[in-house]
């Protein structure tokens, strides 16, 4: 009898041998992925470091066995290690080098395994191998979980979607096409544990034909690379792969770009010839370009003049970060490959620990003494020290993006060299004053509000330390909001000066800002441009002072008892007692009826006004 994997509800994953399309290089496709990688998750990009170690150091430990005396555990997963392996080999026909390969490459599925075994208490002196085998015959090992995980797939990666609707039966036996392509693969020289990298990006390779896999490397050996650099590139570029180089097609584009870079310029000749791993990162550098590049070869005479430099001593999520560096100052994706392959000292940059200082900076790049001393009273948020990484938020925060960008094109890629950019500690008087601020302040997540503030363009300044003294939320929750704020269509510059003169806007949820912007645009006619002027709109509640002032506002206008247009500056700004004052002064009955039927009743769309008879009453006269 078969056994079935139980369906995962709301899976609607691709199976592998469904059809696919043809066309399978995707040209932005990994350098949006590199660009996420190095993007790390809010809540730890804002941590301390040692926090940040731990939290890595917890998600690469596998699972306690807490059902195991912890004298017994290295025994119990030695021994669970060497029986899996002669079941899959014995029981699953499985070959031996495979089954060994799968289970010692997956620690966490062994884990996992263990720890649902019920071991007795005299465990020390048990026979596991016959506690294993009776737990399977209840309980059935699904070998995909320690397939996948062993290929180098994350240990959840067998519970999602794809996988789920892949592979209906827990064992590997079962598909004879995925066993027969792991063979061929492994048997042409790819190392186990980076089969992953295929199957996340081309899972169909893992579906084709063995004899079909075999003519494909086949074929790329007679187009001149040798074996460890055509095994790189297809752990690059698994597209290769996946279907067959025909004349014209996009595998064929894409080994003419490798032809050109490898062969014509002797890169292969720099690398040591059985290497894969070298050729691995050499080729990842490759495609962080190559999907950038639209044109399919403009760049590969650039990479070539930099080989040494930036594919043998870089990795590709530092390229990633430069590029993506460029791209935050305004340049177009395949502008900024171009850029950093014609000025390779880029990549000396040292964009964490490298800082400049505001409004120094500016006049050093050319902007006239006038302006600066404008910019500097109209954006004191932005003076200060800035790291280099966060040049491009500054300059986006005064609105000087365009014309700093120009200026970087139009021949002063210099403006990044040592003469402009400070490296390490400069005490400055501004810089003791500020660092004298922040430790009146300093707490964790003071520290962790401050980066949210200098990573949006804000400086080391007194506004800063004002504002992260406002702030509520994680820092992943802030940068939502900012975003989301983005999002609704309000100019950057516009609004990191709306969170200098107001940081509690961006202490409320993503719902409630949009209800605000809303009620603003759509129910008032407002533009986002007021909320330069008044950003303390978005402050104030919207169903508790907002709109039933709005609502009395109307009322009097209705009964003309009030002729002039009021901003919303003016009388949501007034204190409750206020408001009652200025209504009484239009009207001796209004604060009555804003008591009884706006304030406290809200609006049910039967409020009894006090200058008409009630219904049921005649009028006395």
């Amino acid at each position: 009898m078969r056994l079935v994997k139980q369906s995962r509800p709301g899976f609607m994953g691709r199976g592998l041998n469904q059809s696919h399309r043809t066309s399978h290089l995707n040209p932005s496709s990994l350098f949006l992925n590199l660009a996420l990688r190095i993007a790390i998750p809010a809540a730890m990009r804002f941590a301390s470091p040692s926090r940040r170690m731990f939290s890595r150091l917890l998600c690469t430990l596998p699972q306690k066995l807490n059902n195991v005396h912890f004298l017994l555990r290295d025994r119990v997963l030695k021994e669970a290690r060497c029986w899996l392996t002669e079941y899959l080999h014995s029981d699953r026909a499985i070959p031996f080098s495979h089954a060994d390969s799968i289970v010692s490459h997956a620690p966490f599925s062994l884990s996992a395994f263990l720890s649902q075994v019920p071991f007795p208490s005299n465990t020390a002196r048990a026979d596991l191998k016959r506690i294993f085998r009776r737990f399977l015959t209840y309980h059935p090992l699904d070998e995909y979980d320690f397939f996948f995980e062993s290929i180098g797939l994350p240990p959840s990666f067998s519970s999602s979607s794809s996988a789920a609707s892949a592979y209906p039966s827990y064992f590997l036996s079962d598909d004879s096409l995925l066993l027969a392509a792991v063979s061929a693969l492994v048997h042409y020289g790819f190392p186990w544990t980076k089969l992953g990298l295929l199957y996340r990006e081309e899972p169909r390779i893992f579906s084709s034909d063995s004899d079909r896999l075999i003519s494909r490397l086949s074929a790329l050996e007679a187009r001149g690379f040798h074996r460890a650099c055509i095994i790189g590139i297809c752990l690059a570029f698994p597209s290769a792969l996946s279907a067959d180089a025909d004349p014209g097609g996009e595998v064929d584009h894409l080994f003419q770009y490798l032809n050109k870079v490898f062969l014509d310029f002797d890169l292969s000749q720099s690398v040591p010839e059985n290497n894969v791993d070298i050729f691995l990162q050499v080729c990842k550098n490759i495609r962080v370009f190559y999907d950038l590049d639209s044109r399919k070869g403009t760049m590969g005479e650039l990479m070539c003049k930099n080989l040494q430099k930036i594919f043998l001593e870089l990795d590709d999520a530092l390229i990633a970060q430069k590029l993506m560096f460029f791209i935050n100052l305004g340049m177009e994706a395949s502008e900024a490959g171009h850029f950093i392959l014609k000025h390779a000292d880029i990549f000396n940059l040292d964009l964490e620990n490298s800082s400049i200082l505001m409004p120094e900076y500016l006049k050093s790049v050319g902007l006239e003494e006038h302006k600066v001393a404008l910019l500097s009273r109209k954006f004191p948020f932005a003076m200060g020290r800035i790291k280099l990484g966060n040049l491009a938020a500054t300059m986006k925060a005064m609105n000087l993006q365009k014309w700093f960008l120009g200026k970087i094109l139009n021949g002063n890629p210099h403006y990044f060299s040592s003469e402009f950019i400070l490296s390490g500690s400069h005490d400055t008087a501004l810089e003791c004053l500020f660092r004298q601020r922040l430790e009146r302040l300093k707490c964790a997540k003071m520290g962790n509000k401050l980066e949210f503030m200098l990573s949006i363009g804000f400086g080391e300044n007194k506004e800063t330390l004002r504002s992260i003294s406002l702030l509520r939320g994680q820092n992943d929750q802030l940068q939502e909001r900012f975003d989301c704020l983005l999002e609704l269509g309000i100019e950057y510059s516009m609004l990191c000066r709306m969170i200098n003169a107001k940081p509690l806007i961006l202490n409320q949820c993503k719902d409630t800002v949009r209800e605000k912007v809303n009620f603003l645009c759509n129910d008032l006619g407002y533009s986002l441009e007021y909320l330069d002027n008044f950003p303390a709109f978005l402050s104030y509640g919207l169903e508790s002072r907002t709109k039933p002032r709005f609502k009395m506002l109307d009322w009097l206008k209705e009964f003309g008892l009030l002729k002039k247009h009021l901003a919303p500056s003016t009388f949501l700004s007034y204190s409750e007692r206020e408001f009652i004052t200025f209504l009484y002064s239009v009207h001796p009955a209004a604060p009555k009826q804003w008591l009884e039927c706006y304030l406290s009743r809200g609006d049910n769309g039967n409020q009894r006004t006090l200058f008409m008879p009630r219904c049921g009453h005649k009028n006395p006269a």
